[in-house]
């Protein structure tokens, strides 16, 4: 595979468990196939330690605002989004097969967020609650407001066609 951000041919390295790609002779960016990077986002797992301390070209700095293709996939432009609530670091994601590429230094940015999974977690629901927590609180109690008039309208039938009345079928008329 070649590097998306400076076209130079990727290292196969292994770190604890996976292997990743590495650009060790150019930019210094590292790609990780699907749920690769989460066994390394963390400061406390060890085995991506290695890939801090990458040798890279200062020449070939390649520029952050040009899109990348996927290096795994043929034509696929990945997606560039910011890789937590905090929005620090923005990754590169290939919507095909959900691979990361990270520019040199943004997995050392990632892994200096968040102590752990718990804590990014805590953050994300910290964040959807301060960005969407009122307007949510609004739309249930309006759905609370409609479930009881519905519950009214259901109780007024209730009491006009009683349950044991089946339509055509009763002895005492043609209703």
């Amino acid at each position: 595979m070649n590097c998306p951000a400076c076209a130079l041919q990727l290292e196969a390295i292994t770190v604890g468990e996976i292997t990743v790609d590495v650009c060790t002779h150019g930019c210094g960016g590292v790609w990780f196939d699907q749920f690769e990077l989460k066994k390394v986002d963390e400061p406390n797992e060890s085995a991506g330690e290695i890939l801090l301390n990458i040798d890279i070209e200062k020449t070939n700095s390649p520029d952050p605002s040009q899109r990348r293709m996927c290096p795994k996939c043929e034509d696929i432009i990945m997606m560039r989004h910011f890789f937590s609530v905090k929005r620090e670091v923005e990754v590169d994601e290939c919507p095909n097969c959900g691979g990361f590429w990270l520019d040199y230094g943004e997995l050392a940015s990632i892994r200096t967020q968040f102590e752990s999974e718990d804590d990014r977690k805590k953050a994300a629901n910290a964040y959807f609650e301060d960005i969407f927590g009122t307007e949510l609180k609004r739309m249930q109690n309006d759905s609370d407001q409609q479930l009881g008039k519905a519950q009214k309208i259901a109780n007024m039938f209730r009491f006009v066609c009683p349950s044991s009345y089946i339509p055509g079928k009763q002895k005492w008329g043609a209703f």
